[in-house]
């Protein structure tokens, strides 16, 4: 009988590129010091105090869980490695164990499942201390028919091997006793947010919303983490070196960030015209956007587009190109475009894996391309 992960790459192949990805242990260093500098900024006061001015007022909320799977997204250029973005939620962490496993690498990859059910107890150990975890949600609309719905039923698989109970649930499954969030008359302990409402701010939302803000569950990763990590705003103060003097980052730490993020600004109708003749040198997204949605590449904007984006909001980031790889398809070699995801925890990597691609952004529709594993000469 076929397991999960090998139903799903029989039936799903578009998910899985047969190639894997090697790379140079300097721009794996590189990364890895980007993330550092990253984390220790928004560790600041002064910078989480701008981050959560301009946040949802959830995400003031204090709470001491740190949040699973940050995704930290990278493009790995001719100058070095630069963050695209970083994702709260990112999806794919557990696929890529089992993908690792699949290219021989088998105590590797358990070890990253163990590491992966031991940052939930962590989360769970930071709110509740030694109360047991008995219960996780995993959440997400209409989880059945989501893209990674797979990683769902392997993530209640992979909780259930470690002796905790666990659910796969749309947020309009919930009940409320007053105290706490109930799914099927059984209490739910902790969430696994897989939600893109980052804000809680849907109808479908609010029991959920409620009980988490009078501390009836614990949510990871929660509103207050893509306040300070995900929103794409925030990547306009840390490639900026004004704004990184103001906050007191040191010099080293700086130059590390300047280096590493594109240089991203705010996009208004004052400066359309600017913009428009300057297209082509950035890639303009918006600020919640997740999963490369509304995210466009200067020189494929239409006018209309263009217009709609000078007031939607968006940011412009400097076009960094992906790096690119030759692959074979259906014995044509081809070339791909790869965008390198570190999964972390606590400033630590856990995982880093890549996503294969033709067009504008990763899409995991391209004959070949997909999720890759990646490997450190």
């Amino acid at each position: 009988m076929k397991t999960i992960f090998e139903q799903m790459r029989a039936q799903q192949p578009q998910f899985f590129s047969s190639a894997d990805i090697t790379i140079a242990a300097g721009p794996m260093q590189a990364m890895a010091g980007i993330i550092t500098a990253i984390e220790s900024v928004i560790a600041m006061p002064a910078y989480q105090a701008h981050a959560l001015a301009q946040a949802p007022e959830i995400a003031r909320l204090p709470v001491k869980s740190r949040g699973v799977f940050m995704g930290y997204d990278f493009h790995l250029t001719e100058t070095g490695p630069k963050l695209i973005e970083i994702n709260t939620n990112a999806g794919g962490g557990l696929l890529n164990a089992y993908l690792l496993a699949s290219h021989g690498k088998v105590e590797e990859a358990a070890q990253i499942r163990d590491e992966f059910v031991a940052m939930f107890r962590e989360e769970w150990r930071l709110e509740r201390g030694e109360a047991p975890l008995r219960r996780i949600a995993i959440v997400d609309e209409n989880p059945a028919e989501q893209f990674l719905a797979p990683e769902f039923a392997l993530f209640k698989e992979l909780f259930e091997q470690h002796g905790i109970a666990a659910v796969i649930a749309d947020p309009s499954e919930f009940e409320s006793d007053g105290q706490r969030l109930l799914h099927a008359g059984q209490p739910i302990d902790l969430i696994y947010n897989r939600l893109t409402d980052f804000a809680l701010d849907a109808t479908v939302n609010r029991k959920i919303r409620s009980i988490f803000e009078s501390g009836g569950v614990v949510i990871t990763p929660h509103p207050r983490a893509h306040a300070l990590y995900a929103d794409k705003r925030n990547l306009m103060q840390l490639s900026d070196e004004a704004a990184l003097l103001a906050l007191g980052v040191d010099e080293s730490t700086r130059q590390t960030l300047l280096a590493g993020i594109p240089k991203t600004v705010a996009v208004t109708p004052e400066q359309g015209e600017q913009f428009w003749a300057e297209r082509k040198r950035w890639f303009f997204k918006p600020p919640a956007g997740f999963g490369s949605r509304a995210a466009y590449r200067g020189d494929k904007l239409t006018k209309r587009v263009f217009e709609e984006i000078l007031h939607g909001g968006y940011i412009a980031q400097e076009i960094a190109h992906p790096s690119e790889y030759v692959v074979p398809v259906d014995g044509v070699e081809t070339t791909m475009k790869a965008d390198i995801r570190c999964y972390v925890y606590a400033g630590r990597i856990q995982l880093v894996a890549a996503r294969l691609y033709q067009g504008q952004t990763t899409n995991f529709r391209t004959p070949g391309g997909g999720f890759a594993p990646v490997f450190v000469a």
